[in-house]
C-alpha cells in the first residue's frame, strides 16, 4: 500500500532568506531532434519541483524548441543548428557540467542510435559518481543492449515502463512483466543494486534492503507518451533539494500520480496529456505541504 501523504518525506523547506543557488542544480542530459518535448517536459518538472536551476545538456538543433518552451531552463549546448544528437565527442563538456550539478538526469529524449549509447559509456560513471541519476528512457535502452553492465550502487534511481524493464531483465515481453511484476523488480533491483521504480498500474518502487513500496495514486489516463518524463524531472528536483533516493522515488512517484489524478479530473482519462500532468504538479505538491 502506499504511505498517506502525511507519513510520505515532506520536500525540503524553502529558507525565507533562500536563494536559486540554495534550491539546487539538476542537469538533465536529454533531447534529439524529433524528441525535444522529452527534454521539455522533463526540464519544466525540474522547476515545478522546485530545483533552482534546471540545465539541459542537448543538441545545438533543439535550442529553438527548449528556449521558447522552458525559458527559464539553462542550456548546455553541444554542436551547432545542424546537430540532430548527442554524441560520444560532447562527453568532456557534459561531464564538467555534471560536477557543479546536485543531480543528473540522463536519457529523456536522446534517441537509440549507437553513438549516443557510447557516449553513456563516458559518462556514466562506474561506480555512479557523486552526484544521485535518475536512468530513464533511451539511457535504460542503452543500458539493456549489454553494452556494459554498470554498477550504480545507491546513489541511482531507473524508471522503467514495463517494456523497458523486460529489456533490461532480457525478459521476453512487457507483458511478462505485468504478470510478474514483483518479481521484476526484485530482480532489478538485485541486477543493478539501485533504487528501481516500474511504472504501471500500481506503480512499483523497489531498492536493496528496503523492500518494496507499492503507489495507490495515478490513473490509466496517464498511460501516454511523456508522463515519464515529467516523473524524472521531478525526480531530479527532489534529489538536488537534498533527499535520498529512496524517498525521492517514493515521494516523486505519489505527486506524480495525485496529479495525474487531478489532470484527469479536469479533462477526463481519455484526453489527459503529460503537459497536463505538468500543468497540475503544483497543485500536487500544495496538497502535500
Amino acid at each position: 500500500m502506499a504511505e498517506p501523504a502525511t507519513t510520505l518525506p515532506s520536500i525540503p523547506s524553502r529558507p525565507d532568506d533562500a536563494h536559486k543557488g540554495d534550491m539546487g542544480r539538476v542537469f538533465l542530459i536529454a533531447g534529439s531532434r524529433g524528441m525535444a518535448g522529452a527534454a521539455v517536459l522533463a526540464a519544466g518538472a525540474a522547476l515545478r519541483g522546485g530545483a533552482g536551476y534546471a540545465v539541459v545538456g542537448c543538441p545545438g538543433s533543439i535550442a529553438p524548441e527548449m528556449t521558447a518552451a522552458v525559458p527559464e531552463a539553462l542550456l548546455c549546448l553541444c554542436g551547432d543548428s545542424s546537430r540532430s544528437e548527442l554524441r560520444p565527442s560532447d562527453a568532456s563538456v557534459l561531464l564538467s557540467e555534471s560536477r557543479s550539478s546536485q543531480s543528473l538526469v540522463i536519457g529523456p529524449g536522446l534517441g537509440d542510435e549507437s553513438s549516443v549509447g557510447d557516449l553513456l559509456l563516458n559518462i556514466i560513471p562506474p561506480e555512479g559518481g557523486s552526484a544521485p541519476m535518475v536512468l530513464d528512457a533511451d539511457a535504460l535502452n542503452h543500458l539493456a543492449r549489454g553494452e556494459r553492465l554498470i554498477t550504480l550502487t545507491s546513489n541511482a534511481i531507473l524508471t522503467p515502463h514495463p517494456g523497458e524493464a523486460a529489456r533490461l531483465l532480457t525478459w521476453d515481453s512487457a507483458d511478462a512483466v505485468q504478470q510478474n511484476r514483483e518479481e521484476a523488480l526484485e530482480r532489478l533491483v538485485e541486477k543493478f543494486r539501485s533504487v528501481v521504480i516500474l511504472k504501471g498500474h500500481r506503480t512499483l518502487v523497489g531498492a536493496p534492503s528496503l523492500g518494496t513500496w507499492v503507489n495507490t495514486t495515478g490513473n490509466p489516463g496517464m498511460a501516454t507518451a511523456g508522463s515519464g518524463d515529467v516523473l524524472s524531472g521531478l525526480l531530479g528536483a527532489f534529489l538536488a533539494r537534498g533527499l535520498s533516493t529512496w524517498d525521492a522515488a517514493r515521494l516523486a512517484a505519489y505527486l506524480h500520480g495525485l496529479a495525474g489524478d487531478i489532470a484527469s479530473g479536469r479533462v477526463g482519462k481519455e484526453s489527459l496529456c503529460a503537459s497536463d500532468i505538468l500543468e497540475t504538479l503544483p497543485q500536487a505538491i500544495q496538497k502535500h505541504q
